[in-house]
């Protein structure tokens, strides 16, 4: 992301003597994506960031996965996968299970009321939508507030931890990408500026606005990694915190952008997915589904049409408001519809009727759709509700 930050203290040249009060010298550390050929920042520590006195194996949450065959639709009710104040004992970094995956992209869900290990995701960039509560997140680059609404978007191998607040459960949707996430190209002009026509803007982009500088030795710290069969962890204690930079400056680091200062864009007749996107990663694309004024023609049908995903799985999250297509469905608050290529698929069954008129749609989703098959991981096989391939078949209902 093109869009330039300074906090703190840095040096006036980039790569020079940086010094403290009594002329001890500050440590340069350059975060850069793509082999020094992409965005970056330098960070300046009081402390070697590289010194480690311990390692250790660390197991990452459950990365397994089964082949969603044979093929059909899923329902998943996310709520279900912490009843009761099971929340209480999560943390957003170790307590997260895994819904879906593949070699991209892979998307978790956690209920959290546990402050999170410091952590380091080495494998690629994580988007984490904050379905409801509150949370700040501190962070190598300094502490962002998160609040229901927001993505924080975190940047590969950046060292973070996530802090509950309010004593309610924080419900995180978590998507990781393999590689790196942006918003869409088509949104930016050559030079990385937003353009008049995006629906978000550099505004709407909220980074760190202090840093932590915090002291501290022997600390841990998890590292997810790509090792033997992809995916790996390791414990590591630093001989110092890693959070003791005193400023940083560049294009790289982590922000939060909210679902409620997405602006949707409308027409007279239904405009299609792309319009809504809101970032893009490797083989993957999302969405944000909000409340907006619907198709105007005089004969308009505002739902979507039916269509099939020959080329994507599609995901939805449905995480406020009413979907008018999935009415009669059983899918509410915290559902995820899976509907994978090869299957086609559109509103329930008087839906399509039940929409002409409409003016206006009240409703907040967040749609990943992928460009390689979805696997299931432990937590969609937890939640799966049983009965929702058929949910379109009127003559089968109630049966």
């Amino acid at each position: 992301m093109a869009y330039y930050r300074r906090v703190g203290d840095v040096p006036p040249k980039r790569h020079t003597q940086h010094r403290d009060e009594t002329g001890r010298l500050y440590y340069e550390e350059l975060m850069g994506e793509e082999g020094f050929s992409s965005d970056s920042s330098l960070l300046y520590h009081r402390h070697l960031p590289s010194a480690i006195v311990g390692f250790e194996p660390w197991e990452p949450p459950d990365h397994t996965t089964t082949p969603n065959h044979p093929l059909r639709p899923r329902h998943l009710r996310l709520h279900a996968l912490f009843p009761g104040d099971s929340w209480r004992d999560a943390d957003v970094v170790t307590g997260r299970r895994m819904i879906l995956g593949n070699a991209d992209v892979r998307i978790f869900y956690v209920a959290a009321g546990k402050e999170s290990p410091l952590y380091r995701n080495a494998t690629g960039d994580e988007l984490v939508y904050i379905e409801s509560g509150e949370a700040v997140v501190e962070t190598v680059f300094g502490p962002l507030r998160a609040k229901t609404g927001d993505y924080v978007v975190m940047p590969a191998s950046t060292i973070h931890r996530w802090l509950p607040q309010g004593g309610e459960p924080l419900r995180a949707y978590i998507i990781e990408a393999s590689g790196h996430v942006a918003p869409p190209k088509r949104y930016l002009s050559r030079y990385g500026q937003f353009l008049e026509h995006a629906p978000y803007c550099e505004r709407d982009l909220h980074g760190p606005e202090e840093v932590l500088c915090v002291d501290g030795t022997d600390v841990e710290v998890l590292v997810k990694h790509r090792g033997p069969g992809g995916i790996a962890g390791t414990r590591f204690v630093f001989e110092h915190h890693p959070f003791d930079v005193v400023g940083w400056d560049g294009c790289l680091y982590p922000y939060t952008f909210s679902i409620f200062d997405f602006e949707p864009i409308t027409g007279r007749v239904h405009q299609p997915p792309p319009v809504h996107q809101v970032f893009e990663g490797h083989n993957f694309v999302v969405c944000n589904f909000v409340p907006r004024k619907v198709d105007y023609h005089p004969q308009a049908i505002p739902v979507p049409y039916y269509h099939s995903n020959v080329d994507s799985d599609e995901v939805m999250f449905y995480c406020g408001g009413n979907y008018e297509a999935r009415k009669g469905s059983g899918i509410g608050q915290g559902s995820v519809s899976l509907h994978p290529a090869g299957h086609t698929h559109g509103p329930q069954p008087g839906g399509y009727e039940r929409s002409i008129g409409v003016e206006f749609f009240e409703e907040y989703a967040v749609m990943v759709d992928t460009f390689r098959p979805l696997e299931l991981g432990e937590a969609a096989l937890a939640c799966d509700v049983d009965g929702y391939q058929f949910s379109w078949a009127a003559q089968r209902q109630g049966k």
